[in-house]
C-alpha cells in the first residue's frame, strides 16, 4: 500500500510535540552521516508516539549501533544549531540532489536518488523548501522546532525494514524508529508505561486467562472465543441491548452475504474492495442443472482424456497436480460463457440495513428510525497488519444505522456522543478524544464520492454539534469514510496507552444510492440523513482494550468467573454446605464454580487469584456452622467473614449496578 505524502496544510496543523519529533528525525539522519557519510534518506516524519528515517545503507544498522547513533545526536543537540527555511525553485532543488546536497553533510558523487524522486512528484504549484541544522540540508516542508537544542529527552527504539513509499516493487530501506519527549520524566514515563503494557498484553493475557486463541487451521485474524472470553462478548452484548433499548433502537438481524449488485450500490465497491474476501462465483440462479458446464458434453470428454479408465483405484494413481489443473482451466473456460452470481462475505452492515429501511413504506412520524445489530463482518485485513483481536478478519460489531430528518439532526448526533460518555464513565476511561475527520477536495471521484456540496454542509453541521456540544475534538483532514465525514473515538487505558475503540459518521450518500425515501409533512418525498455508529466498535477490539485496561482484573459484573467456592477440606457436610451456596448463586444467573481439587487452602487461593477470578468464598467448618463465608476479592486480599445471605446480596447488586 503506497505512503500517502502530507500537503502543506496537513503539515502546518502539526503538535508542538510531533514538531519536535520531527526535527529529531533530522538530527538522527544528521547522526547516521557522521557515521556512514554514504547514507542515501527517503522519508522522516514524526509518527505515533515517535519518529523514523528511512535510509539505504550497505551497513546494516541495528541495536548494537544505537549507543554510538545516539552520542552524535547528543552532540548535534548541544551545538544548538538553529533549524533555517530556505525556499528554492524546483531546478535549484533538482540540481542540488544531482550533487548529492540533499539529505547530505555536503556535496557527493552520489546523487541523492530519493530526494530527487519526491522533487519530481511535488505538484507543480506547491512551493519546495529546504531545512538546515548545522552542515545538514534536507529537502523539506517542516515545520520545526526553533532550534536542535529545543530538542528534549530522546531514544532509539527499533530498526525495521520498509519499501520505499510502502511499495513492495520500490528498493527495500532501513527504517531507524525513535521517540522524544520535552523532558527526561515523560521519556522514562513512556517508557515505563511500555513495560506495564507489555504484561497488560492482551495476546499474552488472552493466553493465562483461556479468553481466545486463534488456530491456523482456522485462519490468520480469525479468533475464537473460549468460554471465559464468550462470556465477556455476551455481557458486552447484554450492555448494548440494555442501553439501545433504553434509547428507542430496534434490533434487526441480516445475513453474513450478499450479492455483488448491492455493495456496487452501496459504493463499497469500488471504492472499499481491497479490504473485503474476494467473491465467491456461482453459476446463476436462472442456469438449468443440465446445462452447468461441470455436466456438458465437452468437460466429460475432457475427463475422460485426462483419466481413460472407469477404475477408481487407477483414477486415483493417475492424479497427478497438473491433470487436476489442466481439468480445472478447462472447467474454468466453460464457465466463463455462463452467467453468474457474485456473492461478497459482509464487510459492514450498513447496506442490509439501508435495505431494510427501504423494505416498508416511511413517513417523518416514523423517524428518527434506529436499526441496531451486533452484526458480524468479515474484511480482508493484510497479513502484516493482524494484531491479536486489535485487527482481525472477523469482526463482531456493535453497529446501528439512524435515520433521520435534518431537523432531527443535531439531536440523534449529540445522543450518540452521549452514550458514548456515558459507557467511558462506566468503563473508567477517563481520557478520550473524538477524531473529527473531513474529506480532501482534491480527491473526489477517488477517494470520496464526488458530491462537493453535501460535503461542505454536512462537514459543517457535523462541526457546528461538536462545537455546540462541548466535547473534546481535533479535526483531521483526508480521513473520512468515502460517503462521508466521521468521528473516531480514541481512548487511553489507565496506563495511557492510546487505543481507537468506536467510530460515529455522518452519510449524505447511501441513502441516495438506495433511493431511501419518507414522506414528509406534507407528503413530498424526501432523503434521510444516516448515521452509521458504533460506540463499543467491535468485540474484538473493545475486549482486547478492556483486557489492557484492566490488566485482566475486569469488574465484578464483567468477570468470566465472578465467584469461586474455596473449601477448607473434605467433610461431606462442608461440600454439601458449599454446593447449595452454588445452586443459589446460579439460580440468581451468577457465575459461580467449586474448586473440587483435594489441594490446601492455599493452593486453591493461588489457583483462583492466578485466573484472576473477582470473589472467592472461602468455607471452613466455622463458616458452615455460623451460616457465613469468608470474602475474599482478587488483588485486594481476605475481607473477613460475612453472613452468607448478606454475602450473595452485596455480590448481586454489585453485578446489577455494573460497579466498577
Amino acid at each position: 500500500m503506497n505512503e500517502e505524502r502530507k500537503t502543506p496544510e496537513v503539515r502546518a496543523q502539526m503538535t508542538d510535540i510531533e514538531r519536535l519529533r520531527h526535527s529529531a528525525s533530522h538530527v538522527l539522519a544528521t547522526a547516521i552521516l557522521k557515521i556512514w557519510p554514504e547514507a542515501q534518506f527517503a522519508a522522516g516524519p514524526p509518527v505515533e508516539n515517535g519518529f523514523y528515517y528511512d535510509v539505504d545503507l550497505p551497513h546494516r544498522i541495528s541495536p548494537d549501533d544505537f549507543e554510538k547513533i545516539e552520542a552524535e545526536m547528543k552532540k548535534e543537540i548541544k551545538a544548538n544549531h538553529p533549524f533555517e527555511r530556505m525556499e528554492v525553485s524546483r531546478d535549484e532543488a533538482l540540481e542540488l540532489g544531482k550533487k548529492g546536497r540533499l539529505a547530505a553533510l555536503s556535496e557527493r558523487p552520489e546523487p541523492s536518488k530519493f530526494k530527487i524522486d519526491i522533487i519530481e512528484n511535488i505538484p507543480a504549484d506547491e512551493k519546495i523548501s529546504l531545512y538546515r541544522n548545522g552542515d545538514f540540508i534536507d529537502l523539506c516542508a517542516g515545520p520545526h522546532v526553533m532550534r536542535t537544542g529545543n530538542i528534549g529527552a530522546f531514544r532509539l527504539t527499533n530498526v525495521a525494514s520498509a519499501y520505499y513509499k510502502g511499495d513492495g516493487k520500490n528498493p527495500q530501506l532501513q527504517r531507524v524508529y525513535g521517540t522524544a519527549f520535552k523532558t527526561k520524566k515523560e521519556l522514562d514515563d513512556y517508557f515505563a508505561m511500555l513495560e506495564e503494557a507489555k504484561k497488560r498484553d492482551h495476546r499474552k493475557l488472552g493466553r493465562e486467562l483461556e479468553l481466545f486463541v486463534f488456530d491456523d487451521d482456522v485462519g490468520p485474524g480469525l479468533p475464537m472465543f473460549l468460554p471465559r472470553g464468550a462470556v465477556i462478548a455476551e455481557e458486552l452484548e447484554k450492555l448494548a441491548k440494555e442501553t439501545e433499548f433504553a434509547a428507542g433502537y430496534q434490533r434487526v438481524r441480516t445475513p453474513h452475504i450478499a450479492r455483488e449488485s448491492l455493495y456496487l450500490k452501496s459504493g463499497h465497491l469500488p471504492y472499499y474492495a481491497e479490504s473485503m474476501f474476494p467473491p465467491m462465483t456461482l453459476v446463476g440462479e436462472s442456469v438449468k442443472q443440465e446445462d452447468q458446464p461441470q455436466y456438458s458434453p465437452e468437460f466429460q470428454t475432457k475427463l475422460y482424456e485426462l483419466f481413460p479408465t472407469s477404475d477408481s483405484a487407477d483414477v486415483a494413481a493417475s492424479l497427478s497436480r497438473e491433470k487436476l489443473d489442466e481439468a480445472w482451466r478447462f472447467l474454468s473456460q466453460l464457465k466463463a460463457n455462463v452467467p453468474v452470481d457474485r456473492y461478497y462475505l459482509k464487510a459492514m452492515n450498513c447496506p442490509h440495513h439501508h435495505k431494510l429501511f427501504a423494505a416498508i413504506p416511511r413517513s417523518y412520524r416514523d423517524l428518527p428510525l434506529r436499526l441496531a445489530e451486533y452484526g458480524t463482518d468479515y474484511r480482508y485485513e493484510k497479513s502484516g497488519e493482524l494484531f491479536g483481536l486489535m485487527r482481525v478478519r472477523s469482526l463482531q460489531m456493535n453497529d446501528a444505522h439512524l435515520y433521520m430528518t435534518p431537523e432531527q439532526f443535531e439531536a440523534e448526533f449529540n445522543a450518540v456522543n452521549e452514550m458514548y460518555l456515558n459507557y467511558f464513565k462506566l468503563f473508567g476511561i477517563d481520557k478520550y478524544l473524538m477524531r473529527f475527520s473531513t474529506h480532501d477536495p482534491s480527491k473526489l471521484g477517488q477517494r470520496f464520492v464526488d458530491e462537493p456540496e453535501l460535503w461542505k454542509k454536512t462537514e459543517e453541521m457535523t462541526r457546528n454539534v461538536l462545537k455546540n456540544s462541548g466535547v473534546n475534538y481535533v479535526e483531521v483532514p483526508n480521513e473520512a469514510a468515502f460517503y462521508g465525514p466521521k468521528i473516531d473515538v480514541q481512548a487511553w487505558s489507565v496506563i495511557g496507552r492510546e487505543f481507537s475503540i468506536a467510530t460515529n459518521q455522518v452519510d449524505f450518500s447511501q441513502p441516495r444510492n438506495f433511493d431511501l425515501r419518507y414522506k414528509d409533512r406534507d407528503n413530498v418525498d424526501k432523503i434521510p440523513i444516516c448515521i452509521h455508529r458504533a460506540p463499543l466498535g467491535t468485540h474484538e477490539r473493545f475486549i482486547g482494550f478492556l483486557i489492557e485496561h484492566y490488566a485482566g482484573n475486569f469488574p465484578l459484573w464483567l468477570s468470566p468467573e465472578q465467584v469461586r467456592i474455596l473449601t477448607i477440606g473434605d467433610d461431606p457436610k462442608l461440600i454439601d454446605y458449599a454446593r447449595s451456596i452454588l445452586r443459589e448463586l446460579r439460580a440468581h444467573q451468577v457465575r459461580a464454580e467449586i474448586d473440587k481439587s483435594t489441594d490446601n487452602i492455599n493452593g486453591k487461593i493461588q489457583r483462583a487469584e492466578q485466573m484472576k477470578v473477582h470473589t472467592m468464598f472461602v468455607i471452613g467448618k466455622r463458616d458452615m456452622d455460623a451460616d457465613a463465608v469468608s470474602v475474599r476479592i482478587h488483588g485486594k486480599g481476605n475481607l473477613g467473614a460475612k453472613p452468607r445471605a448478606e454475602a450473595i446480596a452485596e455480590i448481586l447488586l454489585s453485578i446489577k449496578e455494573r460497579r466498577a
